[in-house]
């Protein structure tokens, strides 16, 4: 990887995180509140390993076949120690953590699970009991967890849940004994109106609130997934915990 590179992504990196924690202030949370997740997918794996070796651990695809493909060549670099946190002294390899934020198929469900640490757009019961059976038929030890994607700006051509149906959705999905409901999920508009996008990111944490105050979901139930490139700033200080960010990086 050029050098030039590799330090442009980093001050992206700095600059992104100096964003968060301003917003933060403003809205007097603790900057060690939100994970700041890479979206990968219009990078080649070069650029990925670099991700790494900065200590960009949270990475995001919208897509199952790509994120198994990159899985596989960045855990045969892992094996091969060509992958090395850019600190010194170097202890041992770093290993990513992946986030399935796309639309996800039931018939890709199988192949991401043991792949992935959440997903991000669960916004039906039937790709819910999809990941519960599957989770059962691998014998995976830990519980999967799983964001409600709601699509908080009603616009038609989005995946995501009607906002009105979120709360009995999250009461089926607590029934499934595999899941975890760790949070909801949204994306705002493409727009430069950050007013539109607050709106978006207000309404999903009220949502939140309505569940977590009617204890529908355990304590586990602790995120807020929204804010990209665009409008990261305005989710911040409207709660998020994980924002997934992929142009800021790179340009």
């Amino acid at each position: 990887m050029e050098t030039g590179i590799k330090e442009k992504i980093a001050e992206n990196l700095k600059r992104i995180k100096g964003n968060i924690a301003e917003a933060c202030l403003r809205s007097r949370r603790d900057p060690l509140q939100v994970r700041l997740i890479a979206v990968t997918k219009t990078v080649d794996v070069n650029i990925i390993r670099t991700l790494l070796e900065l200590e960009q651990l949270d990475l995001a695809e919208s897509r199952v076949q790509q994120l198994i493909e990159r899985h596989a060549i960045i855990r045969e670099s892992i094996s091969k120690h060509l992958i090395l946190p850019d600190i010194a002294p170097v202890q041992k390899p770093v290993v990513p953590r992946w986030h399935m934020i796309g639309h996800l198929q039931r018939n890709k469900v199988k192949q991401l699970l043991p792949l992935v640490e959440h997903i991000h757009s669960v916004d039906s019961l039937r790709l819910a009991e999809e990941i519960n059976t599957a989770s059962a038929r691998l014998g995976l030890n830990d519980k999967v967890k799983i964001f409600l994607e709601v699509n908080t700006s009603q616009e038609k051509q989005k995946y995501g849940l009607a906002v009105g149906a979120v709360t009995a959705l999250a009461e089926q999905v607590e029934t499934l004994p595999n899941l975890q409901i760790v949070g909801l999920m949204t994306m705002a508009p493409l727009t430069d109106d950050q007013d539109i996008c607050r709106f978006c990111f207000a309404r999903l944490r009220e949502i939140f609130e309505e569940i977590r105050g009617e204890k529908i979901c355990g304590p586990y139930f602790q995120h807020l997934s929204m804010g990209m490139s665009q409008d990261y700033v305005a989710a911040v200080e409207e709660g998020a915990t994980m924002v997934r960010i992929g142009a800021a990086i790179f340009s």
